[in-house]
């Protein structure tokens, strides 16, 4: 049980406030401890499918969420050229369901999370340096690494690494624009552009090149807005449209890290991208955040901490593995350069929506399908 015991979660982004809602819900006395002076947006929109609203509505913030963001009715392909649309999912099954497809910017879901946070007792320090350490404060139960793909917790327990470039940068932004509550993903040679409405009036904005000059990893880059509209000079006039309205991005180099080996030990357990980094292809490293806090605290609840630490990482390995691996094959999809491959790749597509609508978002029941919060 964790009533009365001491956790300490390191990270005061979606995962780490998520877990700090979900401990302190149970009984935990929960400190968060945030490197940054402010809880700040890092990113811009973010998308929370079906398996990442289950966990918000077992955390209670069901209703705000879908009040912060925009519930999303479809998924649309379009080809980059002319912007003909090439498949569109329908969402409406998943949404009547109860738990939602929901468009929202990622500082908006920051700030209800520490809300929760504070309101079920947890205390959040900001300004706080932490150095790893495998030995617990005194009467502290467990540290919980959420720092994010740089986590020092990570390299204490798994050594040190180097991740794998690549090939591809992508930018963010977002303009103020009206938008239809959907999302649509913009594909072409070596490049795909994805937007969607984050309620009151933006649009954001995430575009993805391939190329070979990088060296830094991270989401801070400012870029000279020009370098994203040359990038994508060839897209639809929509899309053009758009960008032209771009007074700010940045950019980052997209890395491939394994997931790790180990994600705990007696007084340390890995949580969210410290765990797993999940490349932006399939909008799930915020939902797999989510799934992770919650079941750390379900097995915290049930079990022993030894017991319960290795009972969720075997629980959590395989699924974040599979969602890792179909984001990473969607990367593939999205930026075919060979005009015949992608015309006949799309040809294949426009049928399949046309004979089966259904068929292509159910190939994604075992990840959208799936509430943590049921077992």
């Amino acid at each position: 049980m964790l009533i009365g015991q001491r956790i300490t979660v390191i990270g005061a982004g979606i995962g780490g406030l998520a877990a700090a809602v979900a401990l302190a819900r149970r009984g935990a006395q929960v400190t968060v401890l945030e490197r940054a002076s402010a809880i700040r947006e890092v990113g811009a929109g973010l998308q929370v499918s079906p398996n990442g609203a289950a966990v918000l509505a077992g955390l209670g913030l069901g209703d705000a969420l879908r009040a912060a963001g925009v519930v999303s009715r479809a998924v649309q392909l379009r080809d980059y050229r002319r912007g003909a649309p090439v498949l569109r999912m329908d969402l409406s099954s998943y949404n009547a369901a109860g738990h939602p497809f929901v468009l929202i910017h990622r500082a908006r879901l920051i700030e209800l999370l520490a809300d929760a946070a504070r309101d079920a007792g947890a205390e959040i320090q900001l300004g706080a340096e932490v150095q790893p350490s495998d030995d617990p404060l005194p009467g502290e139960m467990l540290r919980i690494g959420a720092e994010g793909i740089h986590s020092q917790m990570r390299a204490t327990l798994n050594g040190p690494e180097t991740p794998f470039f690549t090939g591809q940068a992508a930018w963010r932004a977002v303009i103020a624009d009206e938008a239809p509550p959907e999302s649509c993903v913009y594909m072409g040679p070596g490049r795909h552009l994805v937007t969607y409405p984050l309620g009151n009036g933006l649009r954001n904005i995430v575009a993805v090149e391939e190329r070979q000059d990088w060296t830094r990893e991270g989401w801070s880059h400012p870029d000279d807005p020009d370098n994203l509209r040359r990038a994508f000079a060839g897209f639809a006039p929509e899309v053009r449209g758009w960008l032209d309205k771009v007074s700010e991005t940045h950019v980052w180099g997209l890395f491939r890290h394994p997931v790790a080996a180990t994600w705990h030990s007696d007084a340390w357990a890995l949580l969210g991208d410290a765990a797993h980094p999940t490349l932006p292809f399939l909008a799930q490293g915020a939902n797999m955040a989510l799934e992770d806090a919650w079941v750390l605290a379900d097995c915290l609840n049930a079990l022993p901490p030894d017991e319960a630490l290795a009972l969720y990482q075997a629980r959590r390995r395989p699924r974040v593995s599979r969602a890792i691996a179909a984001a990473n094959a969607n990367s593939r999809n999205f930026h075919l350069s060979n005009p015949a491959v992608r015309l006949a790749a799309h040809t294949v597509l426009r049928l399949g929506g046309a004979l089966a609508p259904a068929m292509p978002l159910r190939r994604f029941d075992w990840l959208y399908g799936h509430d943590v919060t049921t077992g």
